[in-house]
């Protein structure tokens, strides 16, 4: 897997200095002076391992990690500081950073974080995978199926659901039969999930 790494540090001598070093092991390396435009770009980036100076001018890197959050980006963050600042090291984790490395950095504390990144971008690579799945599978039901399954995964009964929908059971039955055939499953429990996990 060769990561794509985002380096954010408005200091250009740190930017060069670990540009150079994840380069020299084969990381795909994009660097950005000014977080903003990082912020910008976001929409853009493909999924990587983001590495970012705590405290720089303009906006903060927690700050940064906030809009991340709000921007439903789960991209692993490796805060990077040359300050021993608890309470920012306690922010960055709450907010969900992976580690937190105090400058002047060990080459190796960096090369281990990232590779921590890794299992976190396989692991959600896996889980978007197995959602895609999900959904896939949903696709094949007609309206009136989603319809059911989603009752279905209420816990509803046969006759509760025939009852709200207007139909026998005997029709409600039928849909059920075609609703396990399709999604390869009769659990309830795994028809929930489905239904979680599709969005329905």
């Amino acid at each position: 897997m060769n990561t794509r790494v985002y380096l954010v540090d408005d200091d250009e001598a740190v930017r060069d200095g670990l540009s150079l070093l994840l380069q020299t092991i084969n990381y795909d390396v994009t660097t950005f002076a000014d977080p903003m435009k990082f912020l910008d770009d976001l929409p853009t980036l493909s999924a990587g391992c983001i590495i970012m100076d705590i405290r720089m001018p303009m906006i903060s890197g927690l700050k940064v990690q906030e809009k991340l959050v709000e921007a439903n980006c789960s991209y692993p963050i490796i805060i990077i500081s040359g300050h021993g600042d608890i309470n920012a090291c306690r922010k960055a984790f709450k907010n969900g950073a992976i580690d937190f490395i105090s400058k002047p950095i060990d080459e190796q504390d960096l090369i281990d974080a990232i590779q921590k990144s890794e299992a976190v971008l396989q692991s959600e690579n896996q889980k978007q995978e197995e959602v895609n799945e999900v959904i896939s599978l949903v696709e094949k039901l007609t309206p009136r199926e989603k319809e059911v399954l989603e009752m279905i995964s209420r816990g509803w009964t046969t006759k509760e659901i025939a009852s709200s929908l207007d139909l026998s059971p005997r029709t409600v039955e039928s849909h059920r039969a075609k609703i396990a055939d399709k999604i390869g499953t009769t659990s309830v429990a795994e028809m929930a999930r489905i239904v979680i996990e599709a969005g329905l």
